[in-house]
């Protein structure tokens, strides 16, 4: 297994694997994609099989503001590099690879870069069912979401790094 962050020769593969992973409402469609693997590959830490396949992906970019609003998921103008805040939008898994634990390595790795990088902490949003997972992570539930992004509820989930 290898982490690594995005390429742009990975577009393909990535717009796959969201369309895999989520309803065509809440997923991120090949042209957002895209732009934030313009904005931020540094931000996109993919997992690789040995043979070099990607079994899985966390992305989302950094910001000051606290909460993850769904204006985010489609301005990746709006990454800020020295933002306080690491958000993620996308924690997706191929469907022959889903529970092996490749999410949580992501999610391990996502945490140990917004450390080194002096982020306050990440954020992000989530299904309830899915509450568990991420508590298991270090992710508290905050409760619904002002995001209705596919017009879901959902949960906001935050992961406290540091006090700033």
């Amino acid at each position: 297994m290898n982490i690594r962050h995005a390429l742009p020769d990975d577009l393909d593969t990535l717009s796959r694997i969201e369309v895999e992973s989520y309803p065509s409402a809440e997923g991120a469609s090949r042209d957002s994609i895209q732009k934030r693997l313009q904005y931020y590959p540094d931000h996109f830490w993919i997992l690789e099989n040995d043979d070099g396949n990607i079994s899985a992906f966390v992305n989302g970019f950094c910001t000051n503001e606290p909460d993850l609003t769904d204006e985010m998921y489609d301005h990746p103008e709006m990454h800020d590099p020295e933002g306080a805040w690491q958000m993620i939008f996308s924690v997706v898994t191929t469907p022959e690879y889903r529970g092996q634990g490749y999410a949580g390595m992501l999610l391990k790795q996502v945490k140990q870069d917004a450390r080194t990088e002096n982020r306050k902490g990440i954020v992000l949003t989530c299904k309830d069912r899915l509450i568990p997972f991420y508590s298991k992570y270090g992710f508290a539930d905050e409760g619904i979401s002002g995001s209705v992004h596919g017009n879901v509820v959902w949960h906001q989930m935050r992961c406290l790094l540091k006090d700033k």
